[in-house]
């Protein structure tokens, strides 16, 4: 019998989380989502499998000064309902910058995770930060 080469299945035990940082001052907001999306899901490791959650944790800094192309900062909404009748809430891409500019980011690399009960997992290990200070900088080798 000739066994060259078998195919391991990925345990649990076998994911490895490293601490990334990511400045997204003056980057295109889907562009860089994506990448975000990609670290979070663990997309680039050799043991991916879509059933675990392999991915890392990303700290995302300067999420205020994120760039949009287009007429997006005006025309680009964002709805939210409270659940009671008259609770409805719009609005534009340039209101929530000014209020909370982090959920710019989550909204944004939430929708570009996978719809299943691992995206809630994925978020927890998301941390999104409006100015250049965070709390994480003990995670990192600088």
């Amino acid at each position: 019998m000739n066994q060259a080469a078998q195919t391991v299945a990925t345990k649990a035990s076998d994911i490895k989380r490293t601490w990334h940082l990511i400045d997204v001052k003056d980057q295109t907001l889907g562009r860089i989502a994506s990448q975000i999306a990609q670290l979070l899901m663990g997309k680039s490791k050799p043991y991916f499998v879509r059933n675990l959650d392999c991915g890392d944790y990303v700290v995302i800094v300067n999420a205020k000064n994120v760039k949009v192309t287009g007429k997006k900062e005006i025309q680009k909404n964002y709805y939210r309902h409270s659940g009671y009748p008259g609770g409805f809430k719009s609005e534009t891409l340039k209101e929530l910058r000014v209020r909370k500019p982090e959920t710019i980011i989550t909204h944004a690399v939430k929708g570009m995770l996978p719809q299943n009960r691992l995206r809630d997992k994925m978020l927890k290990r998301l941390f999104v930060f409006a100015e250049e200070e965070h709390k994480y900088s003990d995670k990192f080798n600088n």
